[in-house]
This record gives structure tokens, C-alpha cells and sequence, in this order.
């Protein structure tokens, strides 16, 4: 199957002052993962294969129950439109200014 994109937002249930921590063990998972990903102010995106990505999802949030997290919250959004979109597509001109 072709590359999607899908977003994830892990909600951590934590003290306030872990709270970044945890997220950090979130977002580690997803950069081990080797796939294109960029980290976002409220969201980490990523570009590959559907199943693929809900696996690293779901690490995503053992990671953070792993860290101490009594409850995860995930929010997740896709663009199915497997192969025709790309996390650059979506934000080249973003960036050239």
C-alpha cells in the first residue's frame, strides 16, 4: 500500500512538571521508527505505510504509560490519499518564507 500521513497527539496523565518528559518518550519512539515524521507546537506527524503508523502509535503510548503515565489520551488525524500527498507537499511554501 502506498504512503499516508496521520498525526497523533499523545495527552499523558502525569504531573504537570513530567508532562513534557513523557511526550519526549513519545515522540523518541516515532524518530527510532525511521519514518518521515516532523514534531509539531501540538502534533507529530508522519508519512508511511497505515499499518506501520497505528504500530508506532500504539508504542507511542505504551512509551508513555512506560514513563509513568497512570492514562494516555491520543487524538489522531489522517489523509488517507495514499501516495498523492506528502508532509512537504503540505508545507514547502511554509517554510520558503
Amino acid at each position: 500500500m502506498a504512503k499516508i500521513m496521520m498525526a497523533f497527539q499523545v495527552l499523558p496523565k502525569v504531573e504537570d512538571a513530567r508532562l513534557f518528559e513523557v511526550v519526549d518518550e513519545a515522540i523518541a519512539v516515532v524518530a527510532a521508527s525511521g519514518v518521515k515524521y516532523e514534531v509539531g507546537p501540538m502534533e507529530t506527524t508522519m508519512e508511511g505505510e497505515p499499518d506501520q503508523l497505528w504500530a508506532i502509535i500504539r508504542e507511542a503510548q505504551e512509551a508513555c504509560v512506560n514513563a509513568g503515565a497512570s492514562r494516555v489520551m491520543t487524538y489522531i488525524k489522517m489523509d488517507y490519499n495514499p501516495g498523492r500527498t506528502t508532509i512537504d507537499e503540505k508545507i514547502q511554501k511554509y517554510r520558503e518564507k
